[in-house]
């Protein structure tokens, strides 16, 4: 199982021609592995984990998961591939204020037809569990602190166990403490999942929690030793 990544590049029209966002980006990720990605702002480090999720086709190159690529599929077949096989985690946890905290765990399984609903709720309060949110199940998001909710989403994202996470300056409204605590957490239930794991974040203090660290400048993706 693979993350491969091929002369990737976007590109958006301007009046002026296009805007290139994203240069010939190679990179091959294996299961188990965790990388941190950085770079400036505008540098195109969300794009890429747009490109990489599904969620923004590349203007050329290839991106395969698992042999798949999902721009190759249908608009319903490509839906249920980031359902079941990408976790997302972004800087805004999106969860919803109506709902209880398993209840935001459990949407993603609501749309796989698949899911055994017994299956799913008992491997969302193993999450939760996990994530130390056990005594919050029925709380709703705004009963929770920042890192909660963040803790939260991190489970949702784990749910349907991926292939792939991604996250999305997963830390960035957070205090020191929560942000390292949820860098600490990412990395381990990485670990126990034996996901695919790719964090774009501002903060170096974070990307020096991964041994494999990635920078992104004017488009195009660099190791950093």
């Amino acid at each position: 199982m693979a993350l491969q990544v091929e002369r990737v590049g976007k590109e958006y029209p301007t009046r002026s021609g296009p805007l290139v966002v994203l240069s010939d980006v190679t990179i091959t990720l294996n299961a188990g592995e965790a990388v941190a990605v950085t770079g400036p702002s505008g540098s195109g480090k969300s794009t890429l984990l747009h490109v990489l999720g599904g969620l923004d086709q590349p203007t050329h190159g290839t991106v395969f998961l698992d042999g798949v690529n999902p721009y190759a599929l249908n608009e319903a077949e490509l839906a249920q591939f980031r359902n079941q096989k990408i976790g997302f985690v972004f800087q805004d946890h999106h969860l919803l204020p109506q709902c209880s905290v398993l209840e935001n765990v459990l949407i993603p399984t609501l749309v796989n037809s698949e899911s055994d609903p017994v299956k799913a709720e008992a491997k969302a309060r193993q999450l939760l569990e996990r994530v130390g949110l056990s005594h919050r199940l029925e709380h709703r998001p705004a009963e929770l602190s920042g890192g909660e909710r963040q803790r939260v989403a991190v489970a949702r994202a784990l749910i349907q166990q991926p292939r792939l996470v991604l996250a999305d300056e997963p830390t960035g409204n957070l205090d020191r403490n929560n942000a390292l605590a949820i860098g600490e957490l990412l990395r381990e239930l990485h670990r126990q999942e034996a996901t695919i794991l790719v964090v774009v974040t501002h903060s170096m203090e974070l990307a020096r929690l991964f041994e494999r660290r990635f920078e992104v400048i004017d488009g195009r993706l660099s190791a950093v030793s």
